[in-house]
Formats: structure tokens, sequence, C-alpha cells
């Protein structure tokens, strides 16, 4: 593949870093399953990754799945190309980036080199760094090591909510319900400038949520989705 029709180019050092590294990887199958936690339904990525150089590829909507991608929808939004797709191995994407399948999670470490978050922070930062419009954060924990939007983002967390007024977080749900609100974002042309604007449209559209000022000006914005 031709790194160089993906965007954000600047990222591009650090994804040959990665390709190079994950193919070298899987040219051992057991290690490869060994490093990348892949379950015996997964051993098949092994040689996906193997070929990443020469694989056939697909644009990025139709290759991420999930219950989140699920709910969100890319391929029939009119305004999809404002999403940016969070990557281990490509570190973002745009839904219109052609990328082959491939199996490496985030918590993968490969010998001489820092942990995926921390090899990632410096170039996402670069790209992500001078945005001045409203980022609607709606990455897992994980994810958020890399990169955070200080005071200009306004991160999106979800809790389930019992009779008794307890809440706890809900996994499944979570990635369901950010699915849901990028998606409502995105079909009904929302283009809030602020935080309060994005509560204000959420509540509107029948979420239940709350909003919490940035502890600091290092940190985002909390807009917390209650579900019963």
């Amino acid at each position: 593949m031709d790194l160089g029709r993906l965007s954000s180019p600047a990222l591009n050092p650090v994804r040959e870093l990665l390709v190079d590294r994950l193919v070298e990887l899987c040219a051992d199958e057991d290690a490869a399953v060994k490093a990348l936690k892949l379950p015996a339904s997964s051993r098949h990525y092994v040689e996906a990754n193997r070929t990443l150089r020469t694989a056939p590829t697909l644009a990025a909507w139709e290759l991420y799945n999930g219950v989140l991608y699920d709910r969100l929808g890319l391929g029939d939004l009119p305004d999809g190309e404002q999403v940016l797709i969070a990557s281990p191995l490509w570190g973002l994407l745009r839904p219109s980036d052609r990328v082959p399948p491939y199996r490496m999670p985030m918590s993968t470490r490969f010998t001489g080199l820092d942990g995926l978050a921390k090899l990632w922070r410096p170039a996402v930062g670069e790209v992500l760094g001078d945005r001045g419009d409203l980022i609607v954060d709606l990455r897992s924990g994980a994810y958020a090591q890399v990169w955070g939007p200080k005071n200009r983002g306004v991160t999106v967390r979800v809790f389930k909510e019992d009779l008794a007024g307890k809440r706890t977080v809900v996994t499944h749900m979570a990635k369901a319900t950010r699915g849901e609100v990028a998606r409502a974002l995105l079909a009904g042309g929302a283009r809030p400038e602020s935080a309060a604007d994005l509560g204000d449209f959420l509540a509107a559209h029948g979420w239940k949520i709350e909003l919490n000022e940035p502890a600091t000006r290092s940190k985002p914005w909390l807009l917390d989705i209650v579900i019963d």
C-alpha cells in the first residue's frame, strides 16, 4: 500500500515503523499470536498482518466494525469526513482513507519501542495541536492516552443509573451510545462551537446529560450521558 495516499502525512514515519515491526513480528505465527493476544478465532490475522504491504485495501469506514461503528453508520452520512478514527497502527484516519485489514491492539509492545500511546503522542499532537474548533472526544481510555484536547475538547462518558441513583460504567452500551451521539451530530448537521452548545443539542434530542467544566486548563470538559 502507498502511505502517501493517507491523510495526515505527518504520521507516516510512525506508520512506516509500525508496519515494518508488525510484518516482522508476524513472520513467526506463534510469537505473533502471543504478542497480539489473538484468540484462536482471530489467528488468521497473522497472515493479514504479514502481507500488509501488498494486501488489497478498503475504506476505513468499511474496515472498522463493532457496536460503536454499527450505531454510527459512517457509510451513509453526508458529513462523515469530520470524523477522525483513532488507530493503533495508523494513528489517525479519515473514513475515506484506504488501508488493508489488520489486527494490532493498543496494548501491543514491540521490543525496543515505547508503548503505542507514548510512541504516537508527539506525531498525533503535531497533527491535532493547532485545531481551534471544538473536539467531541468519543475515544476509549487506551486511545485517550495518546493525546488530549485540553479545554477545547469534550470527553463524552456514559453511565447507567439504577432506581436507587447508583451509577456504573457500562462498556458495551457506552460504545453504542457514543456511536449514536456521533451519528446524531453528523446526520443533524450540528456544528457545536462550545461544550454548552453540544450539551444543548444532545438534551434537545432526548439524552439525559450533565456537563462538567474542566478541572484545569489542560483538561477537557466532561459530558456525562446517563441511561436507565
